[in-house]
């Protein structure tokens, strides 16, 4: 299972997934094509629109609603670079949609030894490692059934999972003061 896995055969995993998507999101800045007008907008201070999230979203509400879940935990830095602050600004939309997606201090993902790649887990039996190019651009996923490298990523998971906190706790916790 190493063939580099993009496009509708990715989003299928979804689709395919039985109970439970997960993901440990660790980086900085992602290059989606999809996303390079609205981010630029958002960088200039304008609405980034929705149309180019309404895929992502349609997705999630399908699957999350027939009793699927999808969680994340995404490590964030304080500041948060420029693009963390655009994920935060699409969060909203993201749980809107029937994703459950948590924050962990990046100090605190390095004290829990989490990987330092990004990674989905379907049903706690197949991951799939994002894979980035050249100026970080997804290229797509390779996947692995091995139980030994499941099971490790499966741990990481619940640590993640048990020290991060909501979005709603970390707006409170990081709201600019009176």
């Amino acid at each position: 299972m190493s063939e580099l896995v993009s496009g509708e055969a990715f989003l299928a995993l979804f689709r395919d997934v039985e109970h439970t998507a997960y993901r440990l999101e660790v980086r900085t800045s992602y290059g989606i094509p999809e996303e390079d007008e609205p981010y630029r907008r958002f960088l200039l201070g304008e609405d980034p629109g929705l149309e180019w999230f309404e895929p992502w979203l349609n997705l999630m509400r399908e699957e999350t609603g027939k009793g699927k879940r999808v969680e994340r935990v995404r490590v964030i830095d304080e500041p948060p670079s420029d693009y963390l602050r655009f994920e935060l600004w699409g969060t909203p939309y993201n749980l809107a949609a029937g994703e459950d997606i948590r924050f962990l201090a990046r100090d605190q993902a390095a004290a829990l030894d989490l990987p330092t790649y990004d990674y989905w887990l379907f049903d706690s039996r197949i991951l799939a490692r994002l894979q980035f190019g050249e100026h970080d651009r997804f290229l797509g996923v390779l996947l692995s059934d091995d139980p030994a490298d499941v099971l490790r990523h499966v741990q990481w998971q619940g640590a993640a999972w048990h020290h991060a906190i909501t979005f709603e706790t970390y707006q409170k916790e990081h709201a600019p003061p009176p």
